[in-house]
């Protein structure tokens, strides 16, 4: 499982020119779900992001949490970051989970997230999603299970 988790100050997703999701400041998490994954990866991950202390405080230190600011965390599950670009020009995706079983986990993911109390927006699984997103620093966390 591999997450890469971005600071903003505003993101919204649209898909089919229809606003879905909006958060005004928080997290990004994109989420990729590889072959294997499973549901205690889910847990270490929902338990890890919303404390992450990346957000700063008064002393401009990275040193306070999405919790800490009631930022807002947007998930979107996103297979291509499973991307293998080694061999060729077209990435290849063999490592990504199967859709109907990534989108169990998905979801599986989303429940733990919002049970640590923090605000949850979700993308739509495998549509086609437009993302408009003001990053914050920029500040990007990759994070791998």
């Amino acid at each position: 499982m591999r997450a890469v988790i971005q600071r903003v100050k505003h993101t919204s997703l649209y898909v089919d020119e229809k606003l879905i999701s909006e958060i005004p400041f928080g997290l990004v998490v994109y989420l990729g779900i590889k072959t294997g994954d499973e549901e205690a990866q889910c847990d270490i991950l929902a338990n890890k992001i919303p404390k992450l202390r990346i957000f700063e405080d008064s002393n401009g230190k990275m040193n306070l949490s999405v919790a800490d600011v009631e930022g807002e965390i947007l998930l979107v599950s996103q297979f291509t970051l499973y991307g293998d670009c080694s061999h060729g020009n077209r990435p290849s995706f063999s490592d990504a989970e199967r859709p109907e079983r990534a989108k169990e986990l998905y979801i599986y993911f989303a429940e733990k997230l919002r049970a640590t109390g923090i605000t949850l927006k979700l993308g739509v699984f495998g549509a086609d999603m437009k993302i408009e997103q003001y990053n914050d620093g920029p500040v990007s966390i990759i994070y791998e299970l």
